[in-house]
Parts: structure tokens; C-alpha cells; sequence
């Protein structure tokens, strides 16, 4: 993986658990991204946020709720997002939406960032 593979991106990532959030953002920097936003909750995010990124990555359960209606959303409009999860089983989640890169946690670094610039289309 090239060290700026993505590299400019402007990142949207919710994840509920702190350290993974620290771990994925210090990792997109590495690898070039220009902005990582973090939120913890779906109640932090809405439609202008969402719009304001390249693209997002998004944890399939933030606290116990299911982050798959923004997915949706995302998915409805176009907006390439990138999903992650460590409680769902990730082929179900594939088949409910086809084409989006989904990663089971834990993950290697490589894979997350791979899954990133694919969904970014940058692969």
C-alpha cells in the first residue's frame, strides 16, 4: 500500500470504541489523509457533516445502536463509506450492500486502508 494512498481525503469516521477511533485516525494521517473527523454517536453527525467528506467509515454498532440506517442513506445518495464491525456477521452485511467495502474488526491497518481508497476510488 502506497504511503499516500489516501492521501488529501477528507474522513468521516464513527466509532464508538476511543482507542480504535485514535488507532483508525492516527492510520489515515499515515497514509496521507488531510482531515479525520471522529464521532462517537449517530446523534453527532447529520446530513451537512456527511456531505462535507470524501468519504466515511463507519462502525456497523455505535453503543448498541446500528449505524446501518445512515448507511442506507449513504448508500441512497452516492456517498462512498467504508463499513467495520466486530459484532455482525460481515458477509450478511455485504450482501445488504453490494459493492461497499466492509471489514471485520479487528482488522490489519493494510486492509482498512485499502478499503478506504477503494471506497474513495482511488483503487
Amino acid at each position: 500500500m502506497s504511503a499516500d494512498a489516501l492521501r488529501d481525503l477528507r474522513i468521516l469516521l464513527l466509532e464508538d470504541d476511543f482507542l480504535i477511533a485514535m488507532h483508525v485516525e492516527s492510520l489515515c494521517r499515515d497514509y496521507g489523509a488531510a482531515e479525520v473527523v471522529v464521532r462517537h454517536g449517530l446523534d453527532e453527525v447529520d446530513e451537512k457533516m456527511v456531505a462535507d467528506f470524501d468519504v466515511a467509515i463507519i462502525d456497523v454498532l455505535l453503543s448498541g445502536v446500528s449505524a446501518l440506517p445512515l448507511a442506507e442513506q449513504l448508500a441512497k445518495s452516492g456517498r462512498p463509506f467504508v463499513l467495520a464491525s466486530a459484532y455482525v456477521e460481515v458477509e450478511e452485511v455485504k450482501k445488504d450492500f453490494p459493492g461497499v467495502p466492509v471489514i471485520g474488526k479487528p482488522f490489519a491497518g493494510d486492509d482498512l486502508v485499502a478499503a478506504v481508497a477503494t471506497a474513495a476510488g482511488r483503487t
